[in-house]
């Protein structure tokens, strides 16, 4: 009898003991998801919907990507199997491999790049022409801090050729902005305050040189931006390259005065930029005082205006994008 009581006694003091352990159990620790989310061209998407997906979660948890395309999910319970969905407009669904945090884990997924939705679905329905239609518009959108024209850069690698229309209305918008007319008349303001042409001082000098710089702005951009590259099947615009080495991206910005895409997608000389900044400069003898005409003028006319393009296209390639207020329709 005193060994059955003894028993019953020692089981209930180790299912006390085993019971006391068990509720002073301490929780797992939670641990953290992060990510950033981004295109292909490593661009931020910001407000994309990311949500912790899994079996057995009925609301799953859901926040929004901020302006650097950031994301985080913390408190995150550990030993469960989740995924992580993202969802963008304008581009497909990313999914990740089932993720199971460890006790306090802090885990960042890397490498998540949205591609564009049903990219050829959309090109297959519309023409080429169509296509090239709409890229324009948008292109027409581009302006340096919301200001400045920058219409004749091309940042998707699926851009497809200008037809002649369309070069010819890329360089009438150009020309005819408000902004080229108003960079022609500061212009002209230095060159009066500098007296730097043969043209008299006074209203008359300044009509005359503000005439003289926008008519030789204008020349060159019709004729190398729309006449030559229409006769020689030539793209005037500067493709963006985005991607690659430093060094690489620079060759391809500096070389942009003397090599260009055709309309067949393959890259030659650019006749069309040498030839525009060569005839413009010759027309503008027609024009200028005597004092600032003669082949000499002329050549270092083509020469000033090749190394700004260069500077030009450097400050594409390497500055100017984060500036650049862009549609975010796409084709």
């Amino acid at each position: 009898m005193r060994i059955f009581k003894f028993a019953v006694l020692l089981t209930f003091v180790i299912s006390t003991n085993a019971l006391s352990q068990q509720v002073s159990a301490p929780e797992p620790q939670l641990g953290r998801i992060v990510g950033t989310v981004t295109d292909i061209n490593e661009d931020a998407i910001p407000g994309a919907s990311v949500s912790l997906v899994g079996d057995g979660i009925a609301n799953p948890p859901t926040v929004s990507t901020n302006e650097n395309g950031f994301f985080a999910f913390n408190d995150v319970r550990p030993a469960v199997s989740y995924r992580v969905k993202i969802s963008a407009s304008n581009f497909g669904d990313w999914i990740s491999p089932v993720v199971q945090l460890k006790p306090g884990q802090d885990l960042d997924l890397a490498e998540i790049k949205l591609t564009l939705a049903v990219v050829e679905t959309t090109v297959s329905a519309v023409s080429q022409e169509q296509l090239a239609e709409e890229q324009v518009k948008v292109a027409e959108k581009q302006r340096v801090l919301g200001v400045v024209p920058n219409f004749y850069v091309a940042y998707d690698p699926r851009t497809v050729p200008l037809t002649t229309s369309l070069k010819f209305k890329l360089a009438a918008r150009t020309a005819t902005d408000a902004v080229s007319i108003g960079g022609a008349a500061f212009l002209a303001g230095v060159y009066q305050a500098s007296d730097s042409t043969a043209f008299q001082q006074g209203a008359k000098g300044y009509g005359q040189r503000f005439g003289a710089v926008y008519t030789t702005g204008v020349t060159d951009i019709m004729i190398g931006g729309a006449i030559l590259p229409s006769l020689l099947h030539q793209d005037p615009r500067y493709f963006y390259q985005g991607t690659g080495t430093k060094k690489s991206r620079f060759m391809h910005a500096i070389s942009a005065p003397f090599w260009c895409k055709g309309d067949d997608g393959r890259w030659q000389f650019n006749y069309s930029s040498i030839g525009g900044d060569l005839a413009s400069a010759s027309l503008s003898n027609l024009y200028y005082p005597p004092a600032d005409r003669g082949a000499s003028q002329t050549l270092t006319s083509v020469a000033v205006a090749t190394g700004g393009r260069m500077a030009n296209a450097l400050a594409q390639e390497f500055i100017l994008k984060r500036f650049t207020s862009r549609s975010e329709t796409k084709d």
